[in-house]
């Protein structure tokens, strides 16, 4: 049976890294937004935004990298990095609101992301998709370290696909607000929650599918 003992390494750096994260985003916010963060977003010198840019990507190999360490096979890396990246997300706005009490709500609008675009929303919805990260890590962790197997037939797989790209869509579509200096449009709530409801779905399916053969708890 699989330890539990590398995911507890995993979730502490998660929750490390997120502190250094929102620390650099402090420092940032000090410079640009001395008067409080919000939209329209303050212009950034062009090497400044290159330099965040190459954060983002360095935070991803380290968290991929932490991953490939906790497991041992494909699948078992794959949700140790779904666990770490939603750990790490949400701990971000825990550490933000302890160092500056931000967000004010969760409906406060930030920016998410830099690649390939700029991704912008309210802070609910990237909450909502590392609590689903987490959870639906842990309960598939759990299941494979018992052994069960876990069927996820390419019909699921498509499912779950065009589920991600529904929500990449509701963060990246407005993404020339941030490049125009302009206030954010309402939150395309529909593709977020139907791109949600699908990725969910097509891991339910999948679940609740009977055990297959050890060749079947592959994934890609």
């Amino acid at each position: 049976m699989r330890s539990w003992r590398p995911f507890h390494w995993l979730i502490l750096y998660s929750v490390a890294m997120a502190y250094v994260e929102s620390a650099v985003v402090v420092y940032l916010r000090a410079i640009y937004y001395p008067h409080g963060f919000a939209f329209p977003l303050a212009p950034m010198e062009g090497h400044i935004v290159a330099i965040e840019i190459g954060r983002e990507a360095a935070t991803l190999v380290m968290l991929l990298g932490v991953a490939m360490l906790a497991g041992t096979t494909r699948w078992a890396r794959f949700l140790a990095f779904c666990v770490g990246f939603g750990v790490w997300d949400l701990f971000y706005y825990i550490w933000l609101w302890v160092l500056l009490g931000w967000p004010p709500s969760l409906l406060t609008w930030d920016v998410l992301f830099l690649i390939p675009v700029p991704w912008i929303g309210p802070v609910l919805a990237p909450v909502i998709i590392s609590i689903l990260l987490v959870i639906g890590g842990l309960v598939l962790w759990r299941r494979d370290a018992r052994g069960e197997s876990f069927h996820f037939p390419v019909p699921l797989r498509l499912l779950l696909i065009a589920g991600m790209l529904l929500v990449l869509a509701s963060f990246m579509l407005d993404f020339r607000i941030v490049t125009q200096q302009q206030e954010p449009p309402p939150f395309r709530w529909g593709l977020f929650c139907t791109g949600v409801a699908l990725g969910v779905a097509s891991l339910v399916l999948a679940a609740s599918r009977r055990a297959g053969t050890p060749a079947d708890r592959r994934t890609g």
